[in-house]
């Protein structure tokens, strides 16, 4: 950490040469940016998602129970046993049918949460035909890969129903893996253009602490993300062969170079620091946890309401939804877990303070110590600020030679 806050003091403003220095009242001074209707409908916004959380795995749950207690689930299965005898091939085609049906009718509380909301806020630039077509991509993606997922998932429940859980957690990790490869060079394009950085002041800057801390940067790209949203963001994406710095052009248009310079430092802190590797640990830990619960309810689920349902038993197929209902449930409850491995490794590669304050526009500035640790998947606003003005306490500015 302490390397990455040395990198990122590079991009703090400069503060008067009070002396003592006063970390609060520097804290206080920065806060005191964002005030009035701007950061009460910040804070607004960042509340509501609060119970977002709630009525997002609410409305997931209800779904599974209704292709449950319809017998659509059955159905699902029905027509997938119809047209072959393969087992494997069997649930590939039922995923298809699941995944379409419970997209759609979820669509709903998605187009609230995705377009209506956002635009409320005023952080949605993008009109509903725009929004509705990366939903269907969203889909089709969902589509190509929830299938074999299901069918590997299912194919391990029906070798071991005691202990599928333990190889289900590995096909997981492996997956989150190649999605993370992937992403880069084939399901981010198909959302935004990409483009080479142009050279220039920023770009060189980026480039010296990318090789300073041995991140590749060879390519440095700008996405067109202001087209959707006017969110800054920036990232060091992929997995091996595949690691690329991008940056959004919100992030080029709102910020100055010391600005960009303290979000990469950010980014590149998390590439220095082993964070990828070291999530994937921690998720696949909380991915066995849900797994492994499931492994043990669901057969206790099937056999209380399973005929009514009519499933075959906890290796069947049409039981996916309970699979899903219980695997919704833990991972609710275990939201706090969740953000706080992802907010400790935010913390670890943090250190900027006035783009902190941009970054509030959507989040709450100022929680309080318990709501931080609940809601938050980042530090706060105040935290993060804080964190900068006390290293550079801890680190003050060498006096001027005469």
């Amino acid at each position: 950490m302490r390397l990455i806050l040395v990198l990122l003091a590079l991009a703090l403003p400069a503060i008067a040469n009070a002396a003592p220095f006063d970390p609060e009242a520097a804290t206080q001074a920065y806060l005191a940016t964002l005030t009035g209707t701007a950061r009460a409908k910040s804070d607004a916004y960042f509340e509501g998602g609060y119970w977002l959380i709630l009525w997002g795995a609410l409305a997931s749950i209800a779904i599974e129970l209704l292709l449950l207690r319809t017998g659509v689930s059955a159905r699902f299965r029905d027509w997938a046993e119809a047209r072959t005898t393969k087992t494997f091939v069997q649930s590939m085609l039922y995923a298809l049918p699941y995944t379409l049906a419970g997209a759609l009718l979820i669509l709903p509380w998605t187009i609230y949460t995705g377009f209506v909301r956002e635009g409320q806020y005023g952080l949605m630039n993008q009109g509903f035909g725009g929004w509705f077509g990366e939903w269907g991509i969203n889909l089709a993606i969902g589509l190509v890969m929830t299938s074999p997922i299901i069918a590997l998932i299912v194919w391990g429940i029906r070798r071991s129903p005691q202990r599928w859980w333990i190889g289900g957690t590995a096909i997981a990790t492996l997956i989150i893996a190649f999605l993370v490869m992937i992403g880069p060079v084939f399901i981010s394009p198909l959302f935004n253009d990409y483009t080479e950085l142009k050279p220039g002041p920023v770009r060189d800057r980026i480039v010296a602490m990318a090789q300073s801390q041995g991140v590749p940067a060879d390519h440095i790209y700008v996405f067109d993300q202001s087209k959707q949203h006017k969110r800054i963001s920036a990232n060091v994406s992929g997995l091996g062969p595949t690691i690329r710095i991008s940056l959004n052009d919100n992030l080029l248009n709102r910020a100055d170079t010391p600005e960009i310079a303290a979000v990469m430092g950010h980014e590149l802190g998390h590439y220095v620091l082993n964070h990828i590797q070291r999530l994937f640990l921690s998720l696949s830990l909380l991915v066995m946890i849900a797994f492994f619960v499931s492994s043990r309810a669901v057969p206790w689920i099937v056999a209380r309401w399973g005929n009514a349902w009519r499933l075959r038993g906890p290796t069947d197929v049409a039981a996916i939804p309970v699979y899903s209902i219980v695997i919704t449930l833990v991972f609710t409850a275990m939201t706090p877990l969740t953000n706080t491995l992802i907010r400790t490794q935010e913390s670890e590669a943090d250190g900027f303070a006035r783009t902190a304050i941009k970054l509030s526009e959507y989040r709450k500035l100022e929680p309080g110590a318990i709501e931080e640790m609940l809601f938050y998947d980042h530090p706060s606003g105040r935290t993060r600020v804080r964190m900068a003005m006390d290293w550079k306490a801890a680190n003050p500015a060498p006096a001027p030679q005469k």
